[in-house]
């Protein structure tokens, strides 16, 4: 039976109800008087321009600094942005043309850099040890950092590639069009470096997706939902030991669910407003919050309800559109819908809620409805001509992954033992793999928990085949590449190993829980 699997079996319809709505981290509460709801537009990340085109690639360059913008109103913070901004420039690329990204740390700490639900070769995957250093990092910096990786346990074979100041990430995107994104990825730091700012979009076309005829332009709108705290002069409020200054780090063992904020944020903005027109809109769900999970849903004053029609999913477009009520996401989760707001009078105010959530973080954005409008634009009965449905066999490999807290036997801050989130009773080792898939196989992989775990494959797509040994969920349809395995519950999915060998790895999306060791390697053979 599989890890999990007995407790699961007890839990039983209420406990199950509970236990999916169970809170997923603690509140770190602001310092001072929060906006209200509704008072700022909605603002959309500028798209970034190649700066040359070169061997039938598109070069980028980026640079990774502090930037001092505008997110509580009348309040400056700084932030870790690509290029200074919250959330960074949206690139945009096309299947399977070669995306060259330069980027250049200006910060005064190591980064790595995760395309998230990229299929890319392991030298750009992001690694959370390939470490890229700050420009003004003398020469003996990569040195150092290699020592200290020696003496945490290391050999030369599982330390990380380092660089300083600058790292050429290649892209080739021999994949389908996705709503992908970028994010810091540096080991033991993922959680305070993307609160921090360093987070963005990565958008995928190809031609299959561009001849449906869906919504696009100004009506194809990317919308990053995360969530934060601050300080009363506006500053980033995240948990820190002041001995870490100037890399703050986090205090682990007063937050180990995960650190909620009690600001919501879309695309940068608190509780932001969208002026709309009485058309259908494209509208790319990401939850790039560090622990808080979501449950939309469209509410109008009138005392209606909208619908959602999901078109695409973390690995791109559905089989076929789906109408769903409501709209479930993890960390790490995207889910690409389109709404029609003919289906409301103009001058409506429909507000997107989260109901997985209390308080005012329960409400998330607002659309005004605020003019009448053309629409040529459809969704059609099918999506993805292309798309391919695995099956399971008795010849796939079946492995299983079990996500848990584990007593360390250390002492904790709190005087008690100290506990890591871990992966089969593991924590991470550079030196340890877990799986050796072989290139171009699908095997079957099992993950179970005793929290919400929202976990992620590198490299890797998967289509989810059963949750909790029932049929999956609505917000489990299509590829994926993150899914949320909730309380006492074994997920199975079917994962194609396609791309490139080399070292990959999984783990949970909850970034403290990432960084409380909650990760695992495995080598593609």
């Amino acid at each position: 039976m599989a890890a999990g699997a007995g407790v699961a079996a007890t839990v039983g319809a209420a406990g199950w109800a509970r236990l999916a709505g169970a809170s997923t981290g603690r509140v770190l509460a602001s310092e001072g008087p929060l906006p209200k709801p509704f008072g700022v537009p909605l603002p959309v990340p500028p798209v970034a321009r190649p700066v040359r085109g070169e061997g039938g690639a598109d070069v980028y360059e980026v640079e990774q600094r502090e930037g001092r913008v505008e997110i509580l109103p009348g309040r400056k913070t700084t932030v870790w942005g690509y290029d200074g901004i919250f959330p960074g420039p949206t690139f945009a690329a096309r299947s399977g043309r070669r995306t060259v990204l330069q980027v250049r740390n200006s910060l005064a700490v190591p980064t790595v850099t995760h395309l998230h639900g990229g299929v890319t070769p392991p030298e750009s995957d992001g690694y959370p040890t390939d470490l890229l250093l700050p420009a003004r990092c003398s020469p003996g910096g990569a040195s150092r950092a290699r020592d200290s990786m020696a003496h945490d346990g290391m050999g030369d074979d599982h330390a990380g590639r380092i660089s300083i100041g600058y790292r050429t990430y290649e892209y080739p995107l021999p994949q389908r069009a996705a709503t992908l994104w970028y994010h810091d990825h540096r080991m033991d730091f993922s959680a305070p470096q993307v609160w921090r700012g360093l987070a963005g979009f990565f958008l995928i076309g190809d031609e299959e997706e561009a001849r449906l005829s869906l919504p696009g332009g100004d009506r194809d709108v990317p919308l990053m939902l995360c969530d934060r705290s601050f300080e009363e002069d506006g500053s980033f409020r995240y948990p820190s030991h002041e001995h870490d200054h100037p890399a703050p780090g986090h205090g682990h063992d007063a937050f180990p669910d995960g650190v909620l904020g009690d600001v919501q944020l879309v695309n940068g903005a608190p509780w932001p407003v969208l002026e709309v027109s009485a058309t259908r809109y494209r509208f790319r769900f990401l939850n790039a919050s560090n622990a808080r999970r979501y449950r939309l849903r469209l509410e109008a004053k009138e005392g209606t309800s909208g619908r959602f029609v999901q078109i695409g999913s973390d690995g791109g477009l559905l089989a076929a559109p789906q109408s769903l009520a409501t709209v479930d996401m993890a960390p790490g989760e995207r889910c690409d819908v389109v709404v029609d707001f003919a289906d409301f009078p103009v001058g409506s105010r429909i507000t997107l809620r989260n109901t997985a959530a209390e308080g005012g973080m329960r409400d998330v954005m607002r659309f005004h409805v605020v003019r009448g409008g053309r629409d040529d634009s459809r969704v059609p009965a099918r999506l993805a001509a292309s798309f391919e449905r695995l099956s399971p066999s008795a010849a796939m490999p079946v492995r299983v992954f079990d996500f848990r807290r584990t007593n360390t036997g250390e002492d904790g801050e709190d005087g008690g033992s100290r506990q890591l989130w871990t992966i089969n009773g593991r924590p991470f080792d550079a030196r340890t793999v877990l799986a050796s898939p072989r290139l171009g196989s699908v095997e079957r992989w099992r993950f179970s928990s005793d929290f919400h775990h929202p976990v992620h494959v590198h490299l890797a797509q998967f289509q989810v085949v059963a949750r909790g040994g029932r049929p999956p969920a609505a917000a489990d349809a299509g590829w994926k590449d993150t899914v949320d395995v909730r309380p006492y519950e074994v997920v199975e999915v079917l994962a194609r190993f396609a791309g490139y060998k080399g070292r990959y790895m999984l783990h949970c999306h909850n970034l403290e829980h990432e960084d409380m060791a909650m990760m695992a390697n495995f080598q593609v053979v």
